[in-house]
């Protein structure tokens, strides 16, 4: 530690140390991921870190050096003499550091947005998504079931999800999964995941969009393709079908629980789809999964 510095002012000087590594706990999923896209995400994520680490640590290293060695005390060996002259060097420095530290980021970042904005080319599961005051319906148009704040997916298969909105704007996120979404009114908007591993993962509204916007949340279930086919059958046989006065009180503002419907009526979901990509080539969701 710099001696000249009271004892006090090193203890602050830790603190932001400290409270650097809030966060990095078992409790926020985002450090957590279970898919490919949220992978790619937390790459950046400590790429990015470490840039504005570096980046700190050298203001840090500059300001502790300065208060060291231009410090106005009585004892002061080595007191600030100003001298007004030019340093080709300085300049090159200083505008140097911050444009590598771009290129470092920028490049990374954009290969893998580009990246992420591709579907990978084994077929993926299509999920409609319908977001409600306060509520999400996920209907599976090659199975024709639907559920309402919880979903079911295979592991490994790649999904993509339409979304759209029948309320205020919302956000789609799992941050287990990655990626973040827009559901909006009049408009279709995709967004494809993929879960590699088993598990439960929390989803959430992360827009504001009313007083109860945070209780809009939903869970995920990955599971073997066995398990998902398995359960799908399981609702084609033991649950009810939505009817249009079922639908039109979901559409009700408010809360509702878990449920599960063996079928649902049409018209539901925008008939104008979204077209997302694979690869470069338009993927049509219309077409038989």
């Amino acid at each position: 530690m710099i001696p000249y510095l009271h004892r006090r002012w090193r203890v602050l000087l830790i603190v932001p140390w400290l409270w650097s590594l809030v966060g990095c706990g078992s409790d926020f999923p985002v450090f957590h991921p279970a898919g490919p896209v949220a992978q790619m995400e937390l790459h950046m994520i400590v790429l990015s870190t470490l840039i504005v680490s570096v980046i700190i640590l050298l203001i840090w290293g500059l300001w502790f050096a300065v208060i060291v060695r231009f410090r106005d005390t009585p004892h002061n060996r080595a007191p600030y003499r100003a001298k007004s002259r030019n340093s080709r060097l300085l300049e090159i420095v200083v505008f140097a550091l911050p444009a590598i530290a771009l290129l470092i980021l920028a490049v990374p970042t954009v290969q893998k947005t580009y990246a992420l904005a591709h579907v990978p080319s084994r077929h993926p599961l299509i999920i409609n998504v319908t977001s409600l005051d306060y509520k999400w319906v996920f209907e599976y148009p090659s199975r024709h079931i639907a559920t309402v704040n919880y979903f079911y997916v295979p592991v490994g298969r790649p999904l993509l999800f339409q979304l759209t909105a029948r309320s205020p704007m919302t956000t789609l996120w799992v941050p287990n999964l990655g990626g973040m979404e827009y559901a909006m009114p009049n408009r279709v908007l995709p967004l494809w995941l993929e879960a590699t591993r088993p598990g439960v993962f929390l989803g959430r509204n992360a827009n504001f969009s009313g007083i109860d916007y945070w209780r809009m949340t939903f869970q995920v279930h990955a599971v073997p393709p066995a398990r998902f086919a398995t359960w799908v059958r399981h609702v084609k046989k033991t649950k009810p079908r939505m009817s249009e006065g079922t639908w039109r009180a979901l559409a009700v503002h408010g809360l509702a629980i878990p449920q599960a419907y063996s079928s649902y009526p049409p018209n539901t979901f925008p008939s104008r789809h979204t077209q997302f990509t694979i690869h470069g080539l338009y993927y049509s969701p219309t077409k038989k999964p």
